[in-house]
């Protein structure tokens, strides 16, 4: 494009960081690679390191799968896949539309999630539930939009995309900065690359472990964001790494399980309304999540059911938060919707900034039924995501489905978010008249007595 535009030549532009974003060495050219006969997955292999080294903000990314062990990835088999590809130009002016290799790679990141089972769920949330948190979040052109536990990368892109489809655009690009960590090394590579297929490569994806070591800092602050978004590991145990370090036993060669109330210390103060037990950090991952939400932030969150109704500290922080009144919504979900458990889930919505006619209120939504039955993993519809939404957005009342409850009413119930307690889903009990069924079990008895007296005469009559 530019030796077309601005009439220089190609080795210039392939040279001049003025037009293009990564520099690639002559080593790593496609065109270099094709020509490779033997020993392909080493060459593979020092091209992406040649990558990196040339392209600081890719430090880590390429080199993250190797190609070069040849009794699992042969010369014969990385030729053929090589020649494949080479079929095809992936030039901006050969593809259908700029989207076309975002598109592909979400949709081997899916392929690789539903092939993987529970382990998928590590890294993938099913692209329905996140457009329904997203939906609900609602993301504005010029947000700063923050995952900490951001797996490849899905609750980021599609938040930007909902602000590209509400014409939130400078240019060709989406007015939104985008933010995210990720503890596991091989899924944080994932998620850089698929950002910048989707021409986000301005967004800024940390590794390391988001409870224990934040990366996210501003002059050692926290930064803040204004949107929010998760699907954290559902009820990780042992969720704060510097107190695992040495686990001491007893006698018997038991593990002493450390007291996280005594050995959990946060130097940024996240952890206002308690420290959640060593089994569950649900909580955990909510309370950093609000500790960086702006003062006048949204954010959506997945979590198990339990984090609703579960006692001891945890009923604490719920109590804290529900105080606070930053509880703005409580969404039950179906069952199997998710790659690594089949129970239900829930999504939290926090707003720091309610609306006035929502302050001392939560809502809830009973959204359990709301689902496309599948062999092995339910689906969201569009049709079931419009209803949800349209349902929060249009604050009305309704039966069996969505209720605006007052904070007094949660008082009542101990702090209890348990969705059966505010939204009634039990189908009424026909009534019995019971003068009509006895005088039916009277007129029954009558015709017994008849149908008796006459079997009796026919006996009679057979000589029995």
């Amino acid at each position: 494009m530019a030796v077309r535009d601005d009439n220089i030549s190609l080795e210039d532009a392939l040279t001049d960081e003025d037009y293009h974003q990564f520099f690639i060495p002559k080593e790593a050219y496609w065109s270099e690679l094709t020509k490779k006969t033997e020993n392909i997955g080493q060459s593979l292999d020092i091209a992406f390191s040649l990558i990196e080294e040339n392209n600081r903000q890719l430090e880590g990314v390429m080199t993250a799968v190797h190609f070069g062990d040849t009794e699992k990835l042969p010369d014969e088999l990385l030729a053929r896949l090589l020649q494949h590809f080479n079929k095809f130009s992936l030039a901006n002016e050969e593809l259908d539309n700029p989207d076309i290799l975002g598109s592909a790679y979400e949709y081997l990141i899916r392929e690789f999630a539903d092939d993987g089972g529970k382990k998928g769920g590590e890294f993938y949330t099913p692209k329905e539930v996140v457009k329904l948190v997203v939906n609900l979040i609602k993301p504005q052109a010029g947000n700063s939009i923050y995952d900490p536990t951001c797996g490849s990368g899905g609750m980021l892109i599609q938040s930007a995309n909902y602000i590209k489809n509400s014409g939130g655009t400078i240019g060709k690009f989406v007015d939104a900065k985008l933010y995210g960590q990720e503890k596991n090394l091989g899924t944080w590579a994932i998620c850089k690359i698929n950002m910048i297929v989707h021409n986000f490569k301005d967004s800024d994806i940390r590794k390391g472990d988001t409870l224990s070591s934040p990366k996210h800092l501003e002059n050692g602050e926290l930064m803040t964001f204004d949107r929010v978004v998760a699907n954290p590991p559902f009820s990780l145990k042992k969720w704060w790494s510097p107190a695992e370090i040495d686990i001491k036993t007893n006698e018997k060669g038991k593990e002493i399980a450390p007291k996280y109330n005594s050995v959990v210390h946060d130097e940024y103060g996240r952890f206002k309304y308690g420290i959640p037990p060593r089994g569950y950090g649900d909580l955990a991952f909510v309370q950093h999540m609000i500790s960086v939400l702006k003062n006048d932030g949204r954010m959506g969150v997945i979590l198990p059911h339990g984090i609703l109704f579960r006692g001891g500290t945890e009923g604490k922080i719920r109590k804290g938060m529900l105080t606070d009144d930053i509880v703005e919504a409580i969404v039950g979900l179906p069952e199997k919707l998710f790659y690594n458990t089949g129970i239900p889930a829930s999504i939290i919505i926090i707003n720091k900034n309610k609306a006035d006619n929502l302050k001392n209120k939560v809502i809830f939504i009973d959204a359990s039924k709301e689902y496309k039955d599948g062999k092995n993993q339910n689906t969201l519809t569009d049709d079931n995501i419009n209803k949800i939404v349209d349902s929060y957005d249009g604050l009305e009342d309704i039966d069996k489905f969505m209720r605006i409850v007052e904070m007094s009413e949660i008082v009542e119930n101990d702090y209890n978010l348990n969705i059966s307690r505010y939204i009634d889903t039990s189908e009424p009990e026909d009534i019995i008249d019971i003068k009509a069924t006895l005088d039916e079990i009277r007129e029954l008895e009558t015709e017994e007595k008849e149908i008796d007296k006459k079997l009796n005469e026919y006996l009679k009559s057979l000589g029995f």
